[in-house]
């Protein structure tokens, strides 16, 4: 992984975040993105004292604009666009459908399915003219599943999901590959606001195969298999990252 050059948005906390620093150990050079630039500055920090080659910058995958300048910065400054990451995403709003309103809906569909679809737009163009390169999104295990408590980011998950195929599909003569993970729990914020608290929180984990809640170190884990010459044959699939709950 030395010297390749990574993107990572949302990456200011959670998976985001994990997976910038599972780069930074093998030696990636990394943009990272996100719209907190304290937590920003602080990662980066982070990756600099493991001797990685990185920096920060701010942008909201809601605006084109945003994104487009954040790839062309990471063209500008590293020559080259290897992986990207697409992480930023929101848990939405919890309740039954029947409580969903346009608001909600726009908030979680803007934030999850045009944030990818911006990213992977902005990001192919530049790989798509290399002749190589990776996209790796983030579903979740919701992304195949139902919940009947949270309709907007069963529903954002689902098309995470299918925009992932069909760019791959487009890509695939061009020696891109475009995969997406799909953790189930893991130890985030996100979790602890989807839950409800550490009663509920247990309970999910007691759900699981494993028995445990999931790390962001191994979802980051598959996340730089995926990038890597070792998954060189596997595009258009959602890796399931979530301790046997899938197969249950």
């Amino acid at each position: 992984m030395t010297h390749t050059v990574v993107l990572v948005t949302g990456a200011t906390s959670g998976i985001g975040r994990a997976t910038a620093l599972a780069f930074g150990r093998d030696g990636a050079r990394l943009v990272c993105s996100g719209r907190n630039a304290a937590a920003g500055a602080a990662l980066v920090s982070q990756l600099r004292e493991l001797g990685a080659e990185a920096e920060f910058v701010a942008a909201d995958v809601v605006h084109e604009e945003q994104v487009r300048q954040l790839v062309e910065h990471t063209v500008t400054r590293f020559g080259r666009l290897d992986v990207a990451v697409n992480s930023a995403g929101t848990e939405g709003t919890p309740g039954s459908i029947v409580d969903q309103t346009v608001e909600s809906y726009a908030a979680t569909f803007d934030a999850n399915v045009l944030g990818t679809f911006l990213s992977m737009k902005h990001e192919l163009r530049v790989m798509l003219e290399q002749k190589e390169g990776v996209v790796i999104n983030l579903s979740s295990t919701m992304g195949s599943r139902g919940n009947a408590q949270n309709p907007m980011y069963v529903a954002s998950k689902h098309a995470i999901e299918g925009l992932t195929k069909a760019a791959a599909l487009d890509a695939a003569r061009s020696n891109v590959r475009v995969n997406a993970v799909a953790p189930g729990p893991i130890e985030t914020g996100m979790l602890d606001r989807i839950a409800g608290g550490a009663e509920k929180v247990a309970a999910v984990a007691a759900s699981i195969p494993a028995g445990r809640i999931g790390t962001p170190e191994e979802v980051a884990d598959a996340i730089v298999f995926l990038a890597s010459a070792r998954s060189r044959y596997i595009t258009g699939q959602i890796l399931a990252v979530n301790g046997g709950k899938t197969a249950m």
